[in-house]
């Protein structure tokens, strides 16, 4: 978490196109999906956030009604009589995975049951374009608008202010700010936009517009391009004409404005400034009040960034959320954002600013539900990336604020825990199920490292796996024959590779490590009796390196030459002599049967050029191999991968996975995330991969779902989905 989120997100666009295919037989006769769609129950395995909330807001008009948006894993709704988060965007498919960063939040003070998304995950070239979701129900049903424009709910400024309003004096008008397109203007509740005048000139590489919110019957627009001493706050009174807010603050302190909130009562708007829209990069910022009817600004910071903590450190930091109390004039929360040094907090005055608090000075934090919050110490951090700061306008004492890791709540100022429940926004790395054991299944994980799941409906009581922790996992594997033998690659400080004698319970860490994991630590591998680690190297800039192969438990450990660089190793299942590899860059499939001593290239002339194409391995059979190849195909081997067959009733294949079988089958069923017909979704063949079903519905499908899949070989026809934004989702028939 100590890292940009940026660097755990899976980028989706861009791979490269597969290599024309040699002569590679096909399976003869398509078997198409069957017509009837059986019945599944999707849940979400409970871990408890772990993703960047971006923004919560509360209804102002009904008790108990909010939303929270997050950077990939869409938005909630709270539903106050479970006390539990509902997802609002797991109906995205595949096709539309750029729309599972949420922009902005808007809803309409006069209509309680209309709310508005704006949605887009990256603003980059290779991303498509954004659209707005509109509701007349809560977000339990919507319309959609595509956009022209892109926008950018998980880039840098993704947790400043609500780029989407509805305006205070028609409620059939809309404003979207947008970070390279200006402002654009909708007069039928968002079903169709145009671009309007603003006073500030869009760039291609900016941030635009960075907050829009309504001050009495005035709009007022937060620009994020100024430099410090141009304007930054424009203000509309008649809909029509923008001009700047006179006699605004200046300086690096107050460059980027990042979020306001107007206090109705006394009619004065709060603005939280930084030298840089965040959540990184920020080491100077500033609060200041604006008296709306009489122009007047007071600098109402409570604590000026740059002065120095105990230990010596330099306190920088810049300032993020803010929220009024709408039933308290002159109560405000504000939150710093990017303090490593003294670590985030929250502040908070009941004099308009004269006098502040740091609420986190007195906070007892209680994360029992949500163990991994420890991440690994002693006790949790109050916090850190708070930008989404909300006090419910019913309950001055219920104040919420997002973290780059969960959303923590308070109803008496004082005690706080995570108010996170049905909110999931892990982006998932490995899933194994283990064939024995207590827990049913383990994850490798962005940011949060391994899970060990001993049940599904709970966070894992152990937190995140340590000795050593991790930030996000690069490796998970188990030995097939010895299931008690697990290890684990990935990102730390204090080393990063592990193996664990029970399970994934606990972990000790290798007694030695190549030079190259500290910065390159890549996929890992065990022989199916445990005896033998094969360990790849992949620089986060793309450079590969020999794999390492170690006979000693990580002890000691000698180069690979004849391995394909940066290929993901894969052990036979039933054969520990036995390490397969496919080299992505050239469509070779190399394997070894001397434990991985040497590799030499079998089947060639199979797609090439994507690096995100996957090999797997059927349970109990030596030399059965799959081969998923995206948009390319499925292919099948036999004979340890010295030939391949491709599959005819299968035109895309992105993850693969077998489970227990059907009762009466001989081979295990099979599971993966591809196409027969024209759904990307989530498949099961119960014959071998002679005809295939669809699992999922169009109601989950939770946008990019190819990293990897899971199946339990306990349970017939549960299978585990990781996805890049809502967590673990498993079904199962019902």
């Amino acid at each position: 978490m100590l890292t940009s989120r940026l660097s755990r997100r899976a980028v989706l666009a861009g791979t490269a196109a597969a290599a024309a295919l040699t002569t590679v037989p096909s399976l003869q006769g398509r078997a198409e999906a069957a017509s009837v769609i059986p019945t599944y129950r999707w849940r979400t395995a409970v871990i408890g956030g772990t993703g960047f909330v971006t923004g919560v807001l509360f209804h102002p008009s009904v008790r108990g009604l909010a939303y929270a948006r997050t950077d990939i894993g869409g938005a909630y709704r709270w539903d106050d009589r479970s006390a539990r988060w509902i997802p609002l965007n797991d109906d995205l498919g595949w096709d539309d995975w750029n729309l599972l960063g949420v922009e902005a939040i808007a809803v309409d003070p006069a209509h309680p049951n209309r709310v508005y998304l704006s949605l887009g995950t990256y603003a980059q070239p290779w991303a498509g374009n954004g659209a707005v979701l509109r509701s007349e129900d809560r977000g339990a049903t919507w319309a959609r608008t595509d956009l022209t424009v892109k926008l950018g709910g998980n880039e840098d400024g993704r947790g400043a202010g609500e780029r989407l309003l509805v305006d205070p004096r028609d409620s059939d008008t809309l404003w979207l700010g947008t970070r390279h397109d200006g402002l654009l203007k909708s007069t039928d509740r968002g079903a169709t936009w145009k671009a309007v005048s603003f006073p500030a000139t869009p760039s291609p590489s900016g941030q635009g517009i960075t907050l829009l919110v309504a001050a009495g019957r005035s709009v007022y627009a937060g620009w994020g391009d100024a430099d410090g001493t141009a304007a930054n706050l424009y203000r509309t009174a008649d809909g029509a004409t923008w001009d700047a807010v006179p006699a605004q603050p200046s300086g690096a302190a107050a460059k980027v404005p990042i979020r306001a909130a107007y206090d109705c009562h006394t009619r004065e708007l709060y603005v939280t400034y930084a030298n840089a829209p965040g959540p990184n990069g920020q080491s100077d910022g500033s609060v200041h009040k604006l008296a709306t009817a009489s122009g007047k600004w007071t600098d109402v910071t409570p604590v000026k960034p740059g002065g120095t903590t105990s230990d010596g450190s330099s306190d920088t930091f810049g300032y993020g959320g803010v929220a009024v109390d709408a039933r308290r004039p002159g109560t405000v929360v504000v939150s710093t954002n990017n303090r490593w040094a003294a670590v985030d907090t929250l502040y908070r005055t009941t004099n308009g600013g004269r006098t502040w608090t740091s609420l986190k000075d007195s906070a007892v934090l209680d994360v029992s539900e949500t163990p991994f919050l420890t991440f690994g110490a002693d006790a949790p951090k109050f916090g850190w990336w708070i930008q989404a700061v909300a006090v419910d306008p019913y309950d001055s004492e219920h104040v919420v604020y997002g973290t780059g890791a969960t959303l923590y709540g308070t109803r008496d100022l004082k005690h706080w825990a995570p108010q996170i429940r049905g909110l999931e926004e892990t982006s998932v790395r490995q899933l194994i199920s283990p064939p024995a054991g207590e827990a049913h299944l383990l994850s490798g994980l962005g940011d949060i490292g391994v899970m060990y799941h001993e049940r599904l409906t709970a966070s894992p009581s152990r937190g995140m796996a340590s000795n050593p922790v991790f930030g996000s996992a690069t490796g998970l594997a188990q030995a097939a024959a010895k299931p008690s033998y697990v290890v684990r690659t990935g990102f730390g400080d204090h080393g990063n590779g592990a193996f664990s004698n029970d399970g994934g319970k606990t972990w000790a860490p290798f007694a030695t490590q190549p030079a190259l994991a500290k910065d390159a630590p890549g996929p890992i591998a065990t022989n199916s009796d445990g005896s033998v680690l094969l360990w790849t190297f992949v620089h986060w800039d793309g450079t590969k390196y020999p794999a390492q192969r170690s006979t000693d438990n990580g002890a000691s450990w000698s180069e690979v030459s004849t391995y394909p660089k940066g290929a993901t190793p894969l052990a036979d299942p039933a054969d520990p002599t036995r390490f397969y590899a496919y080299d992505t860059d050239t469509g070779t499939l190399f394997a070894s049967t001397d434990s991985g001593l040497t590799f030499t290239g079998r089947a060639g002339g199979l797609p090439s050029g994507d690096s995100q194409f996957q090999l797997a391995a059927a349970p109990g059979r030596s030399g059965d191999l799959w081969l998923s190849t995206k948009t390319n195909g499925l292919y099948r081997s036999t004979d340890g991968g010295a030939t391949f067959t491709k599959l005819t009733n299968c035109w895309a294949s992105h993850t693969l996975a077998f489970g227990k079988a059907a009762e009466g089958a001989d081979y295990p069923a099979i599971y993966q995330v591809g196409a027969t017909e024209a759904i990307t979704g989530v498949y099961r063949s119960d014959d071998g991969a002679k005809t295939w079903v669809r699992v999922n519905d169009d109601q989950h499908q939770w946008g990019w779902i190819g990293a990897t899949i899971a199946a339990d070989p306990r349970l017939y026809g549960r299978v585990y989905v990781a996805t890049n934004g809502r967590g673990i989702q498993y079904g199962e028939p019902v």
